[in-house]
This record gives C-alpha cells, sequence and structure tokens, in this order.
C-alpha cells in the first residue's frame, strides 16, 4: 500500500532533500516550505528513516480535513479510528504546527487533538492513553495552514540529525542534516580529498566520512517512531538494517581531514569519529590556519567560521577571514573552497572573489555558502 509522506527539513534545502528521496525511491516528490511531499511503501519509509542524511523527521499523513475553528477540529480527529494507530495502554503526545484566524496557539490545537483522541478511547475502552511529551510511544502530528489541518503520525521520534553519534559537541556546532547538505551542494565525490581546516568537532569531515563509506546515519539511533507502531514490520525491518551493514564500504577512495587550533576541540572529534566507527579512516589534527598546508594537488575544502552570532565577536574575527583567504590563494592552488557565514562584512574579508553565492539557513541565521575556484 502506498502512503503519502512529509520530510520536514531546513529552510532552502528543500530542493537538496527531495533529490535524495528521489534517490532512495521515493515517487511523486514535491519540495514545499521547509519539507518534501512524497509518496511510497512501508519499507520506503523504513528507508528514508535509515538512509536519509539531509531531513529531520518523516511524517505520515493520515487525513487532510477542513479546519476553521477548534469544534471542527475536534469533531475531525474524532471521526479517525484511532484503535488501529493507538492502544489505550500505549503512551501519546501530540505536536502542532501552523494555525489559523480561531486556532493561533500551537498548545491549544494540541490539546483538542488529544482531547478528541482520548474522549474516543474511553467511549470504546473505558480507558485512555496516558501523555508522554518525552517518548510516546505515537507522536501525531497536527499543521493548520489556513482553514485546513493535516493530520499525520511522526515516524521518526526524535529529529534524525541527532544521529547518536555525537556525544561530543564543540561551542557552535553545525547540525549534522546542514554538514550533509554542504556536500551535495559542493558536489563533493567521495574519489576527492576533503578538508574542514575549522573543523570544530569533527561535523563535516564525519558526515564526508559517513557517505563516502556509505553508512547509514540511522545505524547509530537507539529507537525511530515506528519501531513502537502497532503494524511495525520486524522482519522488514530486520532485512533493511542487514542490507544497510553489509553495504559498508571498507575503505576511504581519498582522504578525508580535518583539523582546528583547539586541542580539546580536536579529541572531542577524535571521540566523535570513534562513535562513527571511523576514527580510522578520518584524520583530525591539531593545526593553526597559518600553518596549513594542502594535503593533496586538488579537492573539496569547506568551512563554516564562526560569524560574530555565538563564537568571537565579529570585529575580531576579520584576521580570521583574512587569514583564511591568504592560506587559500597561497598553499590551495587546484582546490574548490566553500565558506559559509552569516556575516556578509566578514565574507568580504577572505578577499577572493566568489564564482557562486548559495543562499543558506544555518538555524534561524540567514547564510551564504561562496565557492572559491583556487588556480
Amino acid at each position: 500500500m502506498h502512503n503519502r509522506f512529509f520530510a520536514t527539513v531546513a529552510r532552502g534545502l528543500e530542493p537538496i532533500a527531495a533529490q535524495e528521496l528521489e534517490r532512495l525511491g521515493a515517487t511523486q516528490v514535491r519540495p514545499d516550505f521547509t519539507g518534501v511531499h512524497f509518496v511510497g511503501d512501508v519499507a520506503l519509509l523504513y528507508r528514508v528513516n535509515l538512509w536519509a542524511r539531509t531531513i529531520f523527521r518523516v511524517l505520515v499523513t493520515l487525513r487532510e480535513f477542513p479546519c476553521p475553528d477548534a469544534d471542527r477540529l475536534y469533531q475531525e480527529v474524532y471521526k479517525i479510528n484511532w484503535e488501529q494507530y493507538l492502544q489505550p495502554h500505549q503512551t501519546l503526545a501530540v505536536n502542532a504546527t501552523g494555525g489559523n484566524q480561531k486556532l493561533n496557539h500551537t498548545h491549544f490545537t494540541a490539546l483538542q487533538v488529544k482531547n478528541a483522541i482520548v474522549d474516543q478511547q474511553r467511549r470504546q475502552f473505558d480507558q485512555r492513553s496516558s501523555i508522554d511529551t518525552e517518548n510516546p510511544d505515537v507522536l501525531v502530528n497536527a499543521h493548520i495552514h489556513e482553514n485546513r489541518c493535516i493530520l499525520s503520525l511522526d515516524s521518526s521520534g526524535t529529529s534524525l540529525h541527532r544521529r547518536g553519534y555525537r556525544p561530543a559537541v564543540g561551542l557552535a556546532p553545525l547540525k549534522e542534516t546542514l554538514a550533509a547538505s554542504l556536500l551535495e551542494i559542493a558536489e563533493w565525490e567521495p574519489s576527492q580529498p576533503f578538508l574542514d581546516p575549522l573543523c570544530g568537532s569533527g561535523t563535516l569531515p564525519l558526515e564526508a566520512s559517513l557517505k563516502a563509506l556509505n553508512i547509514a546515519p540511522g545505524l547509530f539511533r537507539q529507537q525511530f517512531a515506528f519501531e513502537k507502531w502497532l503494524d511495525f514490520d520486524e522482519a522488514l525491518w530486520d532485512e533493511l538494517l542487514k542490507e544497510a551493514n553489509e553495504s559498508e564500504l571498507p575503505e576511504l577512495k581519498a582522504p578525508i581531514l580535518g583539523s582546528d587550533r583547539d586541542a580539546d576541540i580536536i579529541s572531542q572529534a577524535r571521540t566523535n569519529a570513534q562513535q562513527c566507527g571511523v576514527a580510522d579512516q578520518v584524520t583530525f589534527t591539531q593545526t593553526e590556519l597559518s600553518q596549513l598546508e594542502a594535503p593533496a594537488d586538488s579537492g573539496v575544502l569547506i568551512c563554516n567560521p564562526p560569524y560574530g552570532e555565538r563564537l568571537g565577536e565579529a570585529k575580531e574575527l576579520g584576521d580570521l577571514y583574512k587569514l583564511l583567504g591568504d592560506v587559500l590563494k597561497q598553499r590551495f592552488k587546484g582546490w574548490t573552497a566553500f565558506v559559509l557565514t552569516g556575516n556578509k562584512e566578514l565574507a568580504k574579508r577572505v578577499g577572493l572573489r566568489a564564482s557562486r553565492r548559495i543562499p543558506v539557513y544555518n538555524g534561524a541565521i540567514a547564510c551564504t555558502l561562496l565557492k572559491y575556484e583556487l588556480y
């Protein structure tokens, strides 16, 4: 049976996520604002959760209905046969997003949906599900847009960007999903050397290594929400896990490196590499930017220098950007470099002409990914 799904993604990365979903076998793929609609079967649902590198979560659409006000929302939710999705012994949570004129408070919207579900349970079983906002057995998502509601089940649970391999996190970590998306935007191929000279706790090199070794990011997670569902197909899931484990490659085709001036941060990156099972594949070194040398004649360099939002102040960072530009110009001929920045003034200090400027959001911060062809 084919279902309608919606993958939630970071703003601006919808086309990247859509391409990834198509590669994983999704059909009727349609990017929307901060998400992608697609169609597929249960195997695809499991596969996307296991393999997707650029998305946050996968919602399974249950119903879409008119929803001008709270009463209509309650009635429509009550009409659904919840017994097939949720039993009274299972825990429940409801997450609401969006809104309209009459439903303009997400907490109230979530409460209406919850009340309709547990009222039906009480009538049917004389008992009801408990609420567990931390780790529910079933997580219902209600999205209100204008006078319509899309009601979905969240198949992922905690966001897929929390891979589970990263106990050690630097001061301003890049989300794993954004790091994976930057690799896609940069069109980096595993046959090319990769370097992040300001790697922090190592997210970019680690995501590059997972891609290069064909390691499914979902393998590091304890559990997905769909594993607690009443219709969970354990045999199918075991088969997909086995397939994923067997498809891992034994070694990198080209070196993947990360460096940072801070010894403690490099030690965090190495801990994360260990958790990933790639400690013997990725090289992390404590290196001052001024001492950096190109590790090969050509390759792809991506970095996310601080931009004065959290780490360091913008004024003090000008020298860092100038040094980065000088090092790229003098020592990285033959390479393609990408610099992600949320500060236009600092970007000018790099002193190189960008061949492309790609708008990207890092969380709520509007950033630009600058591409430099170094000849």
